[in-house]
């Protein structure tokens, strides 16, 4: 059964912004431990920030990631791909979700990360999301991470 965790953005920051750099920290911890990762943005727009997050969150880090756009095939080669919309071609390891809802195709993943942002919003949509797997019987762990 798929594992997911959630990983609950609190303080004073804790937006999208800060999502996206917890999405970068837990997609470059399951590279190095030599998984392959899906993440699943909420639009073309949220992904093309994390394409370009990716190369610049943390300094001396090299996460190789390919942007999935319409047309392009995904390189099976390369351990992330970011995408939205539809369900990625490959990978099927670890899903990171950023979108507002959970993915059909969630399913197929062995674990599954849910960020979670500080603001209202954020943490009434990721309520929805806890919901929708606990009322389906999956077993959920929760991180509470501090911001500045």
């Amino acid at each position: 059964m798929t594992r997911i965790d959630f990983y609950i953005l609190e303080g004073e920051q804790g937006g999208q912004t800060d999502g996206r750099l917890v999405a970068c920290r837990v997609a470059e911890k399951a590279y190095l431990a030599g998984h392959r990762v899906y993440i699943h943005a909420g639009d073309a727009r949220e992904a093309e920030r994390l394409d370009e997050l990716l190369w610049t969150f943390r300094q001396g880090s090299f996460v190789p990631h390919q942007k999935l756009e319409a047309g392009t095939a995904a390189d099976a080669l390369t351990p992330i791909h970011i995408g939205w919309g539809s369900e990625p071609e490959v990978h099927d390891e670890v899903l990171i979700n950023l979108a507002a809802e959970v993915p059909l195709f969630f399913s197929r993943f062995q674990r599954v990360a849910e960020i979670v942002p500080a603001d209202d919003q954020g943490k009434q949509q990721g309520r929805a999301r806890y919901k929708f797997y606990r009322d389906r019987g999956y077993q959920l762990e929760t991180h509470t991470l501090a911001q500045g």
